[in-house]
């Protein structure tokens, strides 16, 4: 199942991380070893943050996931289930049988 892995760092955390020259070496080395299948690189509530579309099988998985974040970066991580346009497809009976029986 996909997730949006929502990942904020703290500035004051942010402000040291960015100055090792190796940064950009580590997080492509998180980004890897996560898995992300996108990543988009965004300001989350005024710090520093991206958001990383990655791929669980099971709700297990997630520490695997985040614990990098957490150690690194001292990240807020939040996982955000979403659906692909096949998935929303095959949600259609489902949502004509919620809206047969609550669409007023």
């Amino acid at each position: 199942m996909k997730y949006i892995m929502k990942v904020r760092f703290p500035n004051e955390t942010g402000n040291i991380r960015i100055k090792d020259p190796l940064f950009g070496k580590k997080m492509q080395e998180i980004l890897t070893e996560v898995k992300a299948e996108a990543v988009y690189f965004a300001t989350i509530c005024g710090g520093r943050g991206c958001y990383a579309v990655v791929n669980l099988d099971d709700a297990s998985q997630m520490p695997a996931k985040a614990e990098p974040f957490f150690l690194w970066l001292q990240a807020e991580v939040d996982f955000i289930p979403v659906m692909t346009l096949e998935d929303l497809a095959k949600a259609g009976p489902a949502i004509e049988a919620a809206t047969k029986k609550w669409g007023g």
